[in-house]
């Protein structure tokens, strides 16, 4: 616990900078630092809601497609119809897949600004605190950052769609 005390106060900041004569900036920085947390929650859950949309729409095509291709409507389909389909599904599965990187990659540069402007306030909770004690992301049974979970789901499909197909195909 004492690691987590020591990333949360920041040295830089004491109580003599908090004196009549900057309250003004005081009060600008915090309201600016509330929206920036703010900001980064509604990536996040935008992230979630795309994530939502393209697990839904898989899984719909996932359902469609083995109902479909059931042995009694099989026979009737040829080969070369079934794979002109294959690279709508991957294109499918990479638009999320870069759909995920792309909020990975945005919720990143906010958070460093986030703790940027926690370089000013008297905690930095989230950028050292709360990073430390989920051991950074870099161990799994402490904390496993979604957005690796994430990535691979798209991964997962692309396989089953390839798969798939190509069991049709032999």
């Amino acid at each position: 616990m004492a690691e987590i005390s020591d990333s949360l106060w920041n040295d830089g900041v004491s109580a003599s900078d908090y004196d009549q004569s900057s309250e003004a900036y005081r009060a600008a920085l915090f309201e600016q630092y509330k929206l920036c947390v703010e900001m980064a929650d509604r990536v996040s859950a935008r992230r979630n809601l795309a994530n939502t949309f393209f697990l839904t729409l898989n899984s719909g095509l996932v359902a469609f497609l083995g109902t479909w291709l059931a042995p009694t409507h099989l026979r009737d389909a040829p080969v070369l119809l079934l794979l002109a389909g294959l690279p709508v599904l991957l294109a499918i599965c990479a638009a999320w897949w870069f759909t995920v990187r792309s909020y990975q990659q945005l919720n990143h540069g906010k958070w460093q600004v986030i703790g940027a402007l926690e370089e000013r306030l008297p905690t930095r909770a989230f950028s050292a605190a709360e990073w430390r004690a989920l051991s950074e992301g870099r161990d799994w049974r402490v904390y496993l950052p979604l957005t690796h979970v994430e990535r691979w789901v798209p991964v997962i499909f692309v396989a089953t769609y390839v798969l798939g197909f190509l069991a049709l195909a032999l």
